[in-house]
């Protein structure tokens, strides 16, 4: 069974809405390419590293529209990488499928993510905010990349709108973060749901006897 990697870049208040240009998704954003003016070397190498390995893309419909209208024009490393491999696109509409190796999934979302899962062995899923809440509300995913930007929005679409359930995550690596202040966290998807207690208890104090 392969991987589900999720990759967000979002805002200190997470704000993951249009990072890449003032059109990718304008609708009552004034904010559209927050991120390019925080990218700097070593995150662009960090993004860069996160892709290796790569042999499918999952994206929701505006997403897919972007990338498929920019990319197949592209003859640099990321160019050639999104024109090889296969495309998989969650819509309830009718997307365009022109861009070479694109497939449109079905009504059961859920059903065939796992069956890409089964098929590949790193599914990217890149930008995409609707689609990521479902696969985070279905627990649908094993890799979540998520690259905090040092900016508050204040508006905006929120990475865990709505999306979010009771869940636990481990830290794969240690953080890492650029010379700009961009932080970049790497979790897994872990086992259960939160577990909670009480900083109150006498094992939560200041250690004292007393």
């Amino acid at each position: 069974m392969g991987l589900i990697h999720i990759a967000v870049f979002a805002t200190l208040d997470l704000v993951g809405q249009a990072p890449g240009g003032p059109d990718e998704d304008p609708t009552g954003f004034p904010f559209g390419g927050w991120q390019a003016p925080l990218l700097d070397e070593a995150a662009g190498a960090r993004i860069k590293a996160a892709y290796e390995g790569t042999d499918a893309l999952l994206l929701g419909r505006r997403t897919y529209d972007i990338f498929a209208a920019y990319w197949p024009h592209q003859e640099d490393e990321f160019g050639t990488l999104f024109n090889s491999i296969p495309k998989y696109v969650a819509s309830r509409g009718e997307p365009d499928l022109s861009w070479a190796g694109s497939s449109h999934l079905g009504p059961d979302l859920a059903g065939a993510v796992r069956e890409i899962r089964d098929r590949h062995e790193h599914v990217r899923v890149v930008g995409s905010l609707n689609l990521v809440q479902t696969l985070l509300r279905e627990r649908l995913f094993d890799r979540l990349d998520l690259w905090l930007h040092p900016v508050v929005l204040g508006v905006g679409k929120k990475v865990f709108d709505g999306g979010a359930v009771p869940t636990n995550v481990t830290l794969l690596e240690p953080p890492a973060a650029s010379p700009k202040g961009t932080v970049h966290l790497r979790y897994g998807l872990a086992a259960g749901t939160p577990a909670t207690g009480d900083m109150t208890a006498s094992d939560h104090g200041s250690g004292s006897d007393a």
